[in-house]
């Protein structure tokens, strides 16, 4: 009887966790994601300039294969790189939700399909999407590069794009996905095998383990980031 309390216990809360956050997001982000027209048009302003570096937020790797979102912004990326675009690339994240640096993981499939390894960067201090640009922007100044843009889905992009202009720099742009293109990026696509284990983190615990909701809603609003990363 008392298991049966707590599992009703446990799934009460978590339903309170998925309704409070979607209640935010939906109050915080109206409109989800970039229209396609407002992904050309970012697009043609980035095409009209190089830079330095181009941060791409990570995902978590499971099963030990790649998911179809860290798939296209890793394809994305390299779309960038091949059209001179993009000099540099840097992968952003943490072991969060599962025991692999996200962020290595993505470098493997970089360089996998074709993005030369010395034009890869890794941050893997990132938990939360506000985090991937914060702490990149910092390590690539860090770094010596000077002009730095985001590049991901329409709905991170357009997540970030606030959080960007207010906490890291207005001159950071985002370059979110062209459909109709990732569409025919997609037709290109491979699954190549990597060394995996390479990017494996010992005694992980999981985020979900070592935060509460409370504590997460804080670090994806931008609420905890580490003032002193990459000085």
């Amino acid at each position: 009887m008392i298991k049966q309390v707590n599992l009703k216990t446990k799934n009460t809360i978590r339903l309170i966790e998925y309704v409070v956050g979607f209640s935010v997001l939906a109050i915080l982000f109206p409109s989800c994601q970039f229209s396609q027209k407002a992904s050309h048009k970012m697009f043609r302003e980035a095409s009209k300039q190089q830079f330095d570096m181009i941060v791409v937020p990570g995902i978590q790797f499971e099963n030990e294969n790649w998911g179809r979102v860290m798939k296209g912004r890793i394809y994305w990326a390299k779309y960038l790189y091949d059209k001179g675009i993009a000099l540099n690339i840097m992968f952003s994240g943490s072991a969060v939700y599962s025991p692999y640096y996200e962020a290595e993981i993505m470098a493997l499939y970089a360089e996998a399909i074709g993005i030369p390894k010395e034009n890869i960067f890794t941050e893997i201090k990132a938990e939360h999407s506000t985090e991937n640009i914060y702490y990149s922007y910092r390590k690539s100044l860090k770094l010596g590069f000077k002009t730095i843009a985001l590049a991901s889905d329409p709905f991170q992009t357009k997540m970030l794009k606030s959080f960007i202009r207010r906490r890291v720099d207005k001159e950071v742009k985002v370059i979110p996905f062209v459909i109709d293109t990732m569409k025919v990026i997609e037709t290109t696509m491979t699954d190549p095998k990597i060394a995996f284990e390479k990017a494996f983190v010992p005694d992980f615990k999981p985020l979900k383990k070592r935060e509460n909701f409370w504590q997460r809603l804080r670090g994806t609003m931008g609420k905890r980031l580490d003032k002193n990363a990459y000085n």
